[in-house]
């Protein structure tokens, strides 16, 4: 039995960044997953909140890899640095406006 790594990102933007500008850097982070081998998967929307529990944090994604050294090549890799960094620049308080959670899952 294998594990699978998800690997949630949600964003709290600030109020002026557009629809478009979150599509933007979640596509490209999107397309440039797929390069990586051991990416399963990569998904990412808007925070629809039904719950109203997360209500700072409108959007985000999920990257499902099929180990952890998957995850590993993906976050150091320049290119995910220099999205990352994008990324940053969009959320309130940059960095500190991120939230991630690595759930190994049994497959």
């Amino acid at each position: 039995m294998s594990n699978v790594i998800l690997h949630c990102v949600f964003c709290n933007f600030r109020k002026d960044v557009t629809a478009e500008q979150r599509t933007q850097v979640f596509a490209a982070l999107e397309a440039f997953s797929q390069t990586i081998d051991g990416v399963l998967g990569f998904d990412f929307g808007e925070n629809r909140d039904f719950e109203n529990k997360s209500l700072d944090f409108s959007g985000g994604f999920v990257i499902r890899f099929a180990t952890q050294h998957a995850l590993e090549a993906y976050a150091v890799h320049p290119t995910h640095q220099e999205l990352g960094a994008q990324l940053c620049t969009l959320c309130e308080g940059g960095r500190d406006g991120i939230v991630v959670y690595d759930i190994e899952k049994s497959q």
